[in-house]
């Protein structure tokens, strides 16, 4: 966390010093170092009026978690265990549209693909922003979350209002839409070129496990091997 250019914040109130400001916070993300050093970066309450009131690494524990701690924002990555973040936002929809205690979802992830960001905005998420933000305009952003705003990363804003604003907006892909968030996460790295090995390095699991995923994509896309793989994802841009 250390771009200064990232963010939206422009507030009336600097992060340290919250005054009467409090907000409660769940983290979902899959990797436990970048949860701790959130919490260590925003989750000083008396200074920043965050409280952190839960944890979770998949998509069942955020379900549970949410639903038991009931926060006012969740930092929601984009994938995740068992669905990713578009499964969170789908299974958390009534929490959503409660309209007295509304649980509302800032996206935090280090991807910066439209179709991830699309993906969580369509589902519910009131604002995306990237793991470079700095803590203290994300501390804002939750609060601007909070109170009902919509908050972006200043490059991902632009290609977001053009895609919701524009009647000329492409269609939902049917073939796309097919695929989980981790498969189109792999499906992403072997079209770069990247070996099975070197994917399972990166994501985290076993060699096993992307040759699962590799053989998920190629049937519900219908192709036979990465070549034409590679092709149909390099027609979509996701390379």
């Amino acid at each position: 966390m250390s771009d200064p250019t990232e963010g939206t914040a422009e507030s009336g109130a600097p992060a340290g010093g919250a005054g009467a400001r409090h907000v409660r916070v769940v983290l979902v993300d899959d990797h436990r170092m970048f949860r701790t050093g959130v919490q260590a970066e925003i989750g000083q309450t008396a200074q920043t009026g965050v409280e952190v009131v839960g944890e979770a690494a998949d998509v069942d524990q955020a379900v549970t978690v949410i639903t038991a701690t009931r926060p006012e924002v969740v930092l929601l990555d984009v994938h995740l265990p068992g669905g990713g973040g578009v499964e969170v936002l789908r299974r958390c929809a009534p929490l959503m549209a409660d309209a007295e205690r509304p649980v509302r979802f800032l996206a935090l992830s280090v991807s910066d693909a439209a179709e991830d960001v699309i993906g969580v905005i369509r589902g519910g998420a009131r604002g995306y922003v990237t793991k470079t933000i700095t803590g203290t305009d994300l501390v804002d952003s939750i609060f601007r979350v909070q109170e009902g705003d919509a908050v972006f990363s200043p490059r991902l804003a632009g290609f977001v209002l053009d895609a919701f604003a524009s009647t000329d907006a492409p269609p939902v892909d049917e073939d796309l839409d097919r695929l989980t968030q981790r498969e189109r996460e792999v499906l992403r790295l072997i079209a770069r070129g990247y070996a099975y090995k070197e994917i399972a390095k990166q994501l985290f699991i076993s060699v096993k496990t992307v040759e699962s995923h590799v053989s998920a994509v190629l049937r519900k896309l219908q192709l036979s091997n990465r070549h034409e793989l590679t092709r149909w994802a390099t027609a979509r841009r996701l390379v």
